[in-house]
């Protein structure tokens, strides 16, 4: 009993507080710090026309959504702080669904700091939390959690297919595709909720049950099919992390202090990269040997496994000379990567230093090469060979890995989802179970209960003040 009081009295204080605060008019620099040509203020709350009744010359608000040019001037001294454009976006045709207004002023700290300063005068009028223009969109109905999380990604984008990607999430590629999901779960439960309170009483429809089975099943293989990406959109927001393991002094670059003696390098480097519109992270690791008597060495060698096993993809680097005399490369580069904790479906193996091997040589490994498993590529970084190839064979392997954005076939672009769809799939496998469905109604619709729930916590239509306190918190101020 008091568990229950002590949750209800928290939940009371939440809705209090939202409410209360969702009073106050807001304001925040947009356009981001530093010396700029033009800076955006965003307003927004049931007093933004304030802003533009005491800090302009006009007498009536403006046009709305047509820019005007003004005198922007402090609201009690009347003093002049800047000309500027004033934009008025009146509820609920605006981002946040409240009234709206933005002032595009010159982009100096002083005249930025001027302008805040006269909006902190205005009554009720306090500067934005992070992300709080968007957790009011999405208060609002402007926008679901999805497209939140998509607008994170969209300014977070660092290449054209991140962008792809964070912008169908954004125009709503996932939100309709999980509110479908929800819907359905929502009428099936609907009926078996029905069957359960008028069964008896009133003459349900026998193949009830056995409709909500067949949606069901349909509706598992469409989720299930939705989970079996290998995480590829997840691993396209986050970029692609490949690691360069090898033998000691296989490689050529020197991005570290490194020596003509094996074992001396023995830190991480890690170069991020845009290959094709594929944002990537490039770790280059220490040499790993089969056997060192130095303790710093073997740390290091330790971490150079840690990062082939952490990685989505593994570049195996290997000295064109340690391949002389080998007859079975598969059984070789078996045995060879074990020793490097690497395993052949995500590794592209790369022969460098063919350079200094005989031509005769280089034909005969490329012959064993094309029976091989494994993916081989030829090259010697210092002499520049092969290395057009490779990046095609590289972003191939990136493709395969990441994919395309599709707003047709949208992925999951969060562990969250995922984590939340995983759960709703089993409850819903659960209820297929059931072998006499009509005798385990109740517990049928409990699991029902819980795959709706599941599913609309990734849209937050079911939702809680901790994951959205983390969502929102991702965001800049004035966003």
């Amino acid at each position: 009993m008091n568990t229950t009081r002590y949750r209800l009295r928290r939940i009371a204080i939440a809705v209090y507080q939202h409410r209360t605060r969702f009073k106050s008019t807001i304001y925040a620099l947009s356009s981001g710090l530093g010396k700029c040509g033009v800076a955006v203020i965003r307003i927004s709350g049931p007093n933004a026309s304030n802003a533009i009744l005491n800090m302009t010359c006009l007498k009536y608000l403006p046009e709305p959504r047509k820019a005007c040019l003004n005198k922007i001037i402090d609201p009690t001294t009347k003093e002049q702080l800047d000309n500027g454009l004033l934009l008025w976006f009146p509820g609920p045709k605006s981002f946040t669904g409240e009234d709206c207004c933005e002032f595009q002023i010159h982009g100096g700290r002083a005249v930025i700091s001027s302008v805040l300063h006269g909006l902190s005068k205005l009554s009720n009028f306090r500067p934005a939390d992070a992300g709080e223009f968007t957790k009011r969109s999405f208060y609002n109905n402007k926008m679901d959690l999805t497209e939140v999380e998509g607008l994170a990604d969209l300014i977070e984008a660092d290449t054209e297919l991140q962008r792809k990607q964070a912008l169908m999430q954004l125009e709503g590629s996932l939100r309709q595709l999980y509110s479908s999901w929800r819907q359905s779960l929502l009428e099936n439960l609907a009926n078996v909720e029905a069957y359960i309170d008028f069964s008896e009483t009133d003459n349900i429809e026998d193949f009830v049950l056995e409709n909500v089975k067949e949606n069901l099943e349909k509706l598992a293989r469409e989720i299930k099919i939705h989970l079996s990406d290998n995480r590829s959109g997840e691993i396209l927001r986050d970029g692609v992390k490949v690691a360069i393991i090898g033998a000691p002094n296989t490689g050529s670059r020197e991005a570290a202090i490194v020596t003509e003696f094996p074992g001396t390098t023995r830190d991480l480097i890690q170069v991020p990269l845009d290959v094709s519109g594929y944002a990537v992270l490039l770790v280059d690791t220490a040499g790993i040997r089969s056997k060192t008597i130095d303790l710093i060495e073997e740390l290091g060698m330790k971490k150079s496994k840690d990062q082939a096993q952490a990685a989505d993809m593994v570049i195996l680097v290997i000295d064109a000379l340690y391949l002389t005399g080998i007859d079975d490369m598969d059984l070789w580069l078996a045995q060879y990567a074990k020793n490097m904790k690497v395993q052949c479906s995500n590794c592209l193996v790369y022969v460098n230093k063919i350079d200094v091997v005989p031509e005769d040589q280089i034909f005969r490994f490329k012959k064993i090469s094309q029976s091989s498993k494994w993916t081989i590529c030829f090259g010697s970084c210092i002499a520049e060979k092969g290395l057009t190839d490779m990046m095609e064979v590289f972003e191939n392997y990136l493709q395969k890995l990441c994919g395309n954005p599709n707003f047709e076939h949208p992925r999951c672009s969060q562990a969250r989802h995922r984590y939340c769809l995983t759960i709703a799939l089993e409850n819903i496998q659960k209820f297929l179970k059931i072998s006499k469905l009509d005798e385990n109604i109740d517990i049928a619709a409990q699991l029902l209960h819980n795959a709706t729930l599941n599913v609309g916590k990734i849209t937050g239509h079911v939702s809680t003040e901790e994951i959205l306190g983390v969502i929102f918190s991702k965001f800049c101020i004035g966003k």
